[in-house]
Formats: C-alpha cells, sequence, structure tokens
C-alpha cells in the first residue's frame, strides 16, 4: 500500500504557498478487486466512492471489476490487489492450497445463491433430482453445490441413481433451451434473467441454498494475513470497511440511486438500469443491518466449514478444518 501526499488550500494558489501554508494531508491508496463485474451487487463500494466516503477517511480507492478469467485470490496473491471480495468456500479453498487470505469483514449474511428448476420436469423436491440434469457454476462456486449432493447421497458423475452436471456458464440458457432441468441462479441477478426470459415464477421451482442447510457465507472481504502484522495496514482496512459499510447503509436505502452510481461505473455498457435498480432491492435482503454490521458471525462460519467438510465425499473443498481464518481485529478498529 502506498501513501501519497496530497497538498489543500484555497483554489488557486500554487504549491509553494500550500507548502508555506502547511495544509498538507496523508491520503492512502488502497486496490479493491471485485469477484464479477460491475453490478449492484457491489453497490455500497461504488456508493462509497461517490459519496466520498472514502475520501473522508483519507482513501484513495480503486475498484477493480472481475470476470470469468478474473481469480480475486489469485490476484491478491502476486499483490494486484489490498483486499478483495470473494465468496468464503472459495476463500477457505485458497488458503488451504497457501494462499494466506483472512476474512476481515462479513457485508453480506445471508446467501442469495439457488438451485431454480422447471416446473415442467416434474421436480417438486431433492427426492426428484435423480436422473436430472442440473447446470452448477464452477471456479470456486461448486462447492455448495456438492456438500448437498454429497448429503443427499447423490453421484455427480451421471451414473445410475445421481445426477449429471452441466458446467453452466454465467448465463441461465441451459434452462431456458431446455438442455438442464435446472441451473444455478442468483435471487438478485440470474433468476430474474429466467423471468425476464418469459417464464413466471408459477412456472419455476426454487431451492434456496439456506433452506436446504448448506448455505455459505458469500461477498466477505478478505486480505492477505501476512499483512495485518503492520498497524498501519489494520488502520487502512479500518478505515476501508467503515466508509464501506457506511456506503452499504446509504445503497440499500436509496436503491434506486444506488444503482445508477453503477450504471455510471458500468464501463461495458451492458447493464440496465430496470435491472440494477431490482439488483439493488434484492441485495438489500442480503445484507447485514444494525449494530454490529460487517461483522463476521462465528457461527455462520461454522455452518460454511461444516458445509464445506461435507462435500465431496472423500475428497472435501477443504480437508480439515481452518485456523485463523477471520479476524474481528478490523471491524473492532473500525468501531462496528
Amino acid at each position: 500500500m502506498l501513501k501519497k501526499t496530497v497538498l489543500t488550500g484555497a483554489a488557486g494558489l500554487g504549491l509553494l504557498v500550500g507548502l508555506a501554508a502547511g495544509a498538507q494531508a496523508q491520503t492512502t491508496d488502497i486496490t479493491l478487486q471485485l469477484k464479477w463485474v460491475t453490478q449492484s451487487q457491489f453497490a455500497g463500494y461504488y456508493v462509497a466512492q461517490e459519496k466520498g466516503f472514502y475520501e473522508e477517511e483519507g482513501l484513495d480507492v480503486t475498484i477493480n471489476p472481475g470476470g470469468p478469467d478474473i481469480a480475486p485470490p489469485q490476484l491478491i496473491a502476486g499483490g494486484g490487489a489490498d483486499v478483495i471480495v470473494e465468496w468464503m468456500p472459495a476463500a477457505l479453498a485458497a488458503r488451504e492450497r497457501g494462499v494466506p487470505l483472512v476474512n476481515i469483514a462479513q457485508p453480506f449474511e445471508r446467501s442469495g445463491m439457488m438451485l431454480t428448476c422447471r416446473e415442467d420436469t416434474g421436480i417438486e423436491s431433492p427426492d426428484d433430482f435423480p436422473g436430472k440434469t442440473l447446470g452448477v457454476w464452477f471456479a470456486g462456486n461448486e462447492y455448495p453445490f456438492l456438500a448437498w449432493m454429497s448429503r443427499l447421497g447423490l453421484a455427480t458423475d451421471g451414473s445410475d441413481g445421481g445426477v449429471t452436471v452441466l458446467r453452466q456458464g454465467f448465463n441461465v440458457d441451459p434452462l431456458i433451451q431446455g438442455q438442464a432441468d435446472c441451473v444455478s441462479t442468483m435471487t438478485y441477478n440470474e433468476y430474474w434473467q429466467v423471468i425476464d426470459a418469459g417464464f413466471t415464477p408459477e412456472q419455476l421451482v426454487v431451492f434456496p441454498y439456506a433452506d436446504q442447510g448448506v448455505a455459505t457465507l458469500e461477498d466477505g472481504l478478505y486480505v492477505d494475513e501476512n499483512r495485518l502484522e503492520d498497524p498501519e495496514f489494520v488502520e487502512a482496512m479500518a478505515k476501508f470497511v467503515r466508509a464501506s459499510m457506511k456506503g452499504w447503509e446509504y445503497a440499500r436505502e436509496n436503491p434506486e440511486e444506488a444503482a445508477m452510481i453503477v450504471l455510471e461505473n458500468d464501463a461495458s455498457g451492458a447493464q440496465t438500469e430496470e435491472h440494477q435498480v431490482r439488483m439493488m432491492g434484492e441485495i438489500a435482503k442480503l445484507l447485514a443491518t444494525g449494530e454490529g454490521a460487517g461483522r463476521l458471525d462465528p457461527a455462520a462460519y461454522e455452518q460454511t466449514v461444516e458445509t464445506l467438510l461435507s462435500s465431496g465425499g472423500d475428497s472435501p473443498v477443504i480437508s480439515k478444518a481452518p485456523e485463523g481464518a477471520w479476524t474481528h481485529a478490523v471491524v473492532d478498529a473500525a468501531g462496528l
């Protein structure tokens, strides 16, 4: 993390005058790497930037969008980010592989992941899954699904009595085109893509992972454990988390404005106002609110770990319960 000196003073005065007046302030540069592309899923960070909440804390934050070819744990391991947004299953898996990620804050307290099925396939409950084709996201997003199938005792190799797994791209085409009986969706994004494609809620059967007992924590903030040994870094992260949670609270209370701020930052031009406003409304339902918002709930962490340990049969996502994978030191310093 780099620090730079910013000179302040009356408009129009030159450098020497500013120095003579002693009007100097320290600004800390922070790079945030998002898990996915610019959308309302990350509205709190864009709002904090637009509303000056980071600036008020003396921070200059660069927000880098993600994408299908971007793995935040790899980026932070290579020094390409100071803090990342990541799902806990991927973060804990990376930690076991040697990338010392630590959760410093958890803005999202509920999972938005679901399996969405066509009603005309005859699926009414998980008992109807055998013999069906289920679309699954990979690249670290498959872990809760594998844990769920393991608990159900269903093989995922397409064998008799099990399910066939279709490696789903980040769209819902397999469901719409009838290539899969069910696909992975988020409450705030892909589910509504199915609706926009012409399906009605009555034509769909949804299975929220939270209702199946295999929900895992999503969209937490993670840093390199080694950097937490530096008090200045902890202080900077405390300021970042405090400003970010302020941004999330503003976004929750002002969803339409927050969505517009997201759109202003969408360099791709692929997002629409209607979709982003709707997404922000759904995201608001997942956010932690009130006193202690942003603090990781140890019980939710333990459930995530238990889910991951039960996934994959003889080859679980993680081989043992991690140690030191989260800390309240930063949120404590932030006063949250």
